[in-house]
């Protein structure tokens, strides 16, 4: 079962995961954005809290891609074809720390302490 699964995600083997990536990396050319820009603070607090553990440049660039994003789609336009030649939409910048964010906080509630961050309602 696991072979099946890991055969349906790998681009290198499953010709429609290829495809699929493909047309993911074409469509987050056309505005500059990497995969990591699409992940919300808002919804997981492992995310805010791995981007608060970042350097300040990684996320100063972060939200100046989204900003161009944003703006590019009102205007219905897409980056120019010499700037999308340069994107590269698949270069993480967050996952390692997310995944050090991720095992702290299992440690933590396998030690039984409080967790660092709790989701409130204001």
């Amino acid at each position: 079962m696991a072979a099946i699964s890991r055969w349906l995600v790998d681009p290198s083997r499953n010709p429609l995961a290829r495809i699929h990536m493909n047309t993911i990396s074409r469509r987050l050319r056309y505005y500059g954005l990497r995969h990591d820009d699409l992940f919300d603070p808002m919804y997981d607090l492992d995310i805010k809290e791995a981007l608060n553990r970042l350097p300040r440049e990684i996320v100063d660039s972060r939200n100046q891609r989204l900003k161009r994003a944003m703006d590019l789609s009102m205007k219905h336009e897409y980056l120019p074809e010499h700037l999308q030649a340069l994107q590269t939409p698949f270069r993480t910048y967050l996952q390692e720390m997310l995944a050090f964010v991720k095992k702290e906080r299992a440690e933590r509630e396998a030690l039984g302490a409080l967790p660092l961050y709790q989701r409130t309602i204001p």
